[in-house]
């Protein structure tokens, strides 16, 4: 009875419950609720497995007689230098019944995030790390740098990965769903199943893309609810950490892989606008980078976290992202000339005229979270009307978050510690948060709080990202091969 019961459960999620377009296609930014069981025994239903992973360009290796593959790794973003996140899959197949069985899939995620590596790592493993073949190790490359030989230890391919900085393992219920939705009319020799939704492709993308062409990173936890064509998502952050570029860029990515157009708001000058449109569409090599980072802002004395590293990276990885054919775009709102209310009004007008003259996208919008509020008033100032509040009023589907995060730390700037008047003090700080696990997610109350603020996102355990001129992504001048910082890479702590 429990088989004829589920079958006909599955099935009827395949034709309905996922379905985002029409009744015959699915997305992938819905995270099911349980198991997909296959109608099949175990032994019926692993060739097809395989072979699934082999027509998405996967490649694995297998331990035979066990059900067991893992994947190669996989750069997330696509192939970004800087991204430093990898991705792979371990897939595990589980008899259910006799007649049933089902698959686990397991995201293995490493990166070369020093500060997420546990206790030890910065341990040298190794005999001979020396560049070149002057030490005779296994682990000399001859011919690279010591910049390069860095990134060749620190990058997780084939059996490199012993030396990523830190590592973990999260069940994928969406690939596991993905897998299921394709394989599974086969072995039921079915007719018009569910297809899945067509990746958003930029209007000059040449040829086809699948959505398992990308590595968008693990699934956003309730993020599928919130993105809709015309729909703005508000992100109010605090500036200066790691994550939140990264959440940014996977929102992005995951979006435009389930089919829906995205557009990033960043609260930068509205001067930015040209380098980002330029850069955005270069091939992202050196001089593209020091075009993009010759404006002033790059290089202000109170670097205040917007202009880090981390949002330097994420600017990177949406051009990857649009580079191979996905429909990402980057406007910028801010008006820096202008203070106070004169300020949040024209920051309103730039954001709502963005998602005016583009109502078939989905608008993320970052900035600090005192804009993005939706409700009148600050403690300073009762009059004060946030740009969230005027864009709630103006537009038709706004859904405002606040930052979530577990303690860590965050470059930021405040007061100077030593009341010197006009005069900001910089630096790393520490961020107290509350721990909700480290995934990624979206949390929406059904409501609002005083702050006007719909729900959450949740980033997890935060690291402050210095700002980008001190790995010297910038610097310019002609022959500057941006390996020499215009400033001490160490960065400081903020005084206290």
């Amino acid at each position: 009875m429990r088989s004829a019961v589920y079958a006909a459960v599955v099935i009827a999620g395949l034709m309905t419950g996922c379905a985002t377009q029409q009744g015959s296609t699915f997305s992938d930014l819905f995270i099911p609720d349980g198991e997909a069981i296959y109608e099949r025994p175990l032994e019926e239903m692993w060739p097809e497995v395989r072979q699934y992973f082999t027509e998405n360009n996967l490649p694995f290796r297998e331990d035979r007689g066990s059900m067991v593959l893992e994947t190669e790794w996989r750069q997330e973003f696509g192939g970004s230098k800087i991204s430093g996140f990898f991705h792979r899959y371990m897939v595990l197949g589980k008899r259910e019944s006799p007649t049933q069985s089902k698959l686990w899939i397991i995201r293995i995620t490493k990166s070369r995030n020093k500060a997420l590596a546990p206790p030890g790592r910065e341990l040298d493993w190794g005999v001979a790390r020396v560049v070149g073949d002057r030490g005779g190790g296994d682990t000399a490359v001859p011919g690279l740098s010591p910049e390069d030989f860095e990134d060749y230890l620190d990058a997780p391919i084939g059996e490199n990965s012993f030396f990523a900085e830190s590592g973990q393992g999260s069940r994928d219920l969406v690939m596991e769903w993905r897998v299921f939705r394709t394989i599974s009319p086969k072995l039921m020799k079915e007719e018009n199943a569910p297809k899945p939704v067509k990746v958003a492709m930029a209007p000059n993308a040449k040829g086809d893309v699948a959505a398992m062409d990308f590595e968008c990173g693990l699934p956003i936890l309730g993020l599928g609810k919130h993105v809709k064509p015309g729909g703005v998502l508000l992100l109010g952050e605090m500036h200066g950490t790691q994550e939140v570029p990264r959440f940014v860029a996977q929102t992005s990515c995951q979006t435009a892989v389930a089919g829906t157009p995205v557009t990033v708001g960043l609260e930068l000058p509205l001067e930015s606008q040209t380098r980002i449109d330029t850069f955005l569409d270069s091939a992202g090599e050196e001089h593209d980078w020091l075009k993009l980072m010759e404006a002033p802002f790059w290089r202000s004395p109170y670097p205040d976290g917007r202009s880090s590293e981390a949002v330097a990276n994420m600017l990177e990885q949406l051009r990857q992202l649009r580079s191979r054919g996905l429909d990402v775009d980057v406007f910028v709102f801010d008006h820096p000339t202008a203070h106070g209310q004169k300020r949040e009004d024209a920051m309103a007008a730039t954001v709502r005229h963005q998602v005016e003259s583009g109502p078939k996208r989905f608008h993320v919008i970052l900035s600090g979270n005192i804009h993005t509020r939706t409700k009148k008033g600050l403690p300073w100032d009762k009059s004060f009307k946030p740009m969230g509040m005027l864009l709630k009023d103006e537009l038709d589907s706004v859904v405002a978050l606040d930052m979530a995060y577990n303690s860590g730390s965050a470059w930021i700037c405040a007061v100077d510690s030593k009341g010197v008047k006009d005069k900001l003090d910089c630096g790393i700080r520490e961020a107290k948060g509350r721990d909700n696990g480290d995934r990624f997610f979206v949390h929406t109350w059904g409501g609002t709080n005083g702050d006007g603020y719909h729900g959450v996102f949740y980033v997890g355990p935060v690291n402050a990202s210095a700002p980008a001129v001190h790995k010297g992504l910038g610097r310019p001048g002609a022959g500057d091969n941006s390996a020499s910082p215009v400033e001490d890479p160490s960065p400081k702590l903020a005084s206290h």
